[in-house]
């Protein structure tokens, strides 16, 4: 490429990933398997500690699964909105409306539920060790988000307060650590985003 295509480029991906937005609200639509199979491998293509990989990615459609997932999130985060949540937390969190219901756990048609592999298996049944894996794993989610984005997808990452019992409902192994949970879909046009800016690039780049 010259550098007058590589800078188009550049600025072509960059008008594409300012339009996304978390969607807190998705259509039920049904979205082809094929399609997240396809982001989710653009996904483990991202680079890694030592390139171990250390990620499994649990994509669930399940209606039934997406139910048991939803019952058991919200049972944590009505605790965290009414007992234990830090003020401060909940009033950074008021602007953007969130509360401790979560339709989008069964409204959205995918749930890509992401582990970091605090150790890694052999084919000998011995541990492996496994580097820097939350970075790997960051940067493998952003990876996603990408792809899901690029692909017309509305997507929400989620956090539960509590995350154990991912590895319970999905039948994880221990070393399997939740990370994210990516909630994929159509976005519902009726349901506007929240009304957010984006810090200018003089506060977020240094050049030196």
């Amino acid at each position: 490429m010259t550098e007058a295509e590589r800078l188009a480029r550049a600025e072509a991906y960059r008008v594409a990933m300012s339009s996304r937005r978390s969607c807190r609200a998705f259509r039920t639509d049904p979205v082809d398997r094929k399609v997240i199979e396809t982001a989710i491998r653009a996904a483990a293509s991202a680079p890694s500690g030592a390139n171990k990989q250390p990620w499994t990615f649990v994509a669930v459609g399940d209606p039934e699964m997406k139910r048991r997932l939803r019952e058991r999130a919200e049972t944590e985060e009505r605790r965290f909105y009414s007992d234990i949540g830090p003020r401060e937390w909940l009033g950074d969190l008021e602007p953007l409306g969130t509360t401790w219901r979560k339709p989008f756990l069964e409204d959205a048609p995918w749930l890509v539920v992401v582990f970091a592999q605090a150790y890694g298996i052999g084919p000998d049944g011995q541990r492996v060790r496994c580097y820097y894996v939350r970075e790997s794993v960051g940067i493998a989610v952003g990876f996603l988000i990408s792809a899901l984005h690029h692909a017309g997808l509305g997507t929400l990452t989620y956090t539960p307060t509590k995350m154990g019992f991912l590895n319970e409902v999905l039948d994880r192994p221990p070393n399997e650590r939740p990370f994210i949970v990516v909630a994929t879909g159509l976005r519902d046009t009726a349901v506007e985003p929240p009304a957010i800016e984006r810090k200018p690039l003089h506060e977020v780049m240094l050049v030196l």
